[in-house]
């Protein structure tokens, strides 16, 4: 197995995207480390690994908190002694014209799709630059390349990881540790659940299908890094 050996983190590992990459790296052989704010949604995922026969672990963890990041981490290396690969794909979305969006949506956005990612990016880069190895993926969007009304807020914070991302990869070049964004299109996921006039779900990418490219982010060889993908549905942008 691809990963056997390694050990993962991943955000957001509840549901959506975050959950179907924590079942990718699993089978291949990667230790999983669950984190979300939600313990129902984290049980589930962890119970789901374990009768698959992975190795993993759920620690609840709020992104937006850098004493929970560091205490998963922490825990992570007290019983790992390692951290390999991070996955940052907790998110939060809100859809409306700027002069009708709510200042609430924007602080939650910018605080859980962009601090959060760079808190655990902080969080496990000791870890990772003593050991001159490990990749950093990070779910990024579309809305990166392409104006969408009514995602303001949203496009801030996605513009602001990838921005992010781009400076760490070069910082960390030097230190043997790869950084890389997916920037996916319309996901069915539940993040649309709520969302009014979403795009026809079926026409959308599956969960799964984001997973595969961030496996192939974490399964290149040691001399190589992938560090943008844009991944969308056959029909384009949705």
């Amino acid at each position: 197995m691809r990963l056997e050996g390694r050990v993962a983190v991943v955000t957001g590992a509840g549901r959506g995207i975050g959950r179907a990459i924590a079942l990718a790296l699993a089978r291949e052989g990667a230790r999983v480390a669950l984190a979300a704010r939600s313990n129902g949604e984290l049980a589930a995922v962890a119970h789901e690994l374990g009768q698959a026969g992975a190795t993993t672990v759920a620690v609840p963890t709020d992104v937006r908190q850098e004493a929970s990041l560091e205490a998963l981490v922490g825990r992570i290396l007290g019983e790992w002694q390692q951290v390999d690969v991070l996955v940052n794909a907790a998110g939060v979305a809100a859809f409306a014209p700027v002069t009708d969006s709510k200042l609430d949506d924007w602080d939650q956005m910018l605080a859980v799709n962009l601090r959060g990612a760079v808190l655990a990016c902080r969080a496990v880069l000791p870890a990772m630059i003593a050991r001159k190895q490990g990749t950093i993926i990070s779910v990024g969007s579309v809305v990166t390349s392409r104006a969408l009304p009514g995602s303001a807020a949203y496009t801030a914070s996605k513009y602001g990881l990838l921005g992010f991302s781009r400076v760490l990869a070069e910082e960390m070049r030097p230190h043997g540790v790869r950084v890389g964004v997916i920037s996916a299109g319309a996901t069915d996921t539940p993040l649309w659940d709520a969302m009014p006039g979403a795009p026809p779900r079926e026409r959308m990418l599956r969960a799964d299908q984001v997973a595969e490219a961030a496996l192939l982010m974490a399964a290149l060889g040691p001399n190589a890094t992938l560090e943008e993908v844009s991944l969308l549905p056959a029909g384009g942008i949705l």
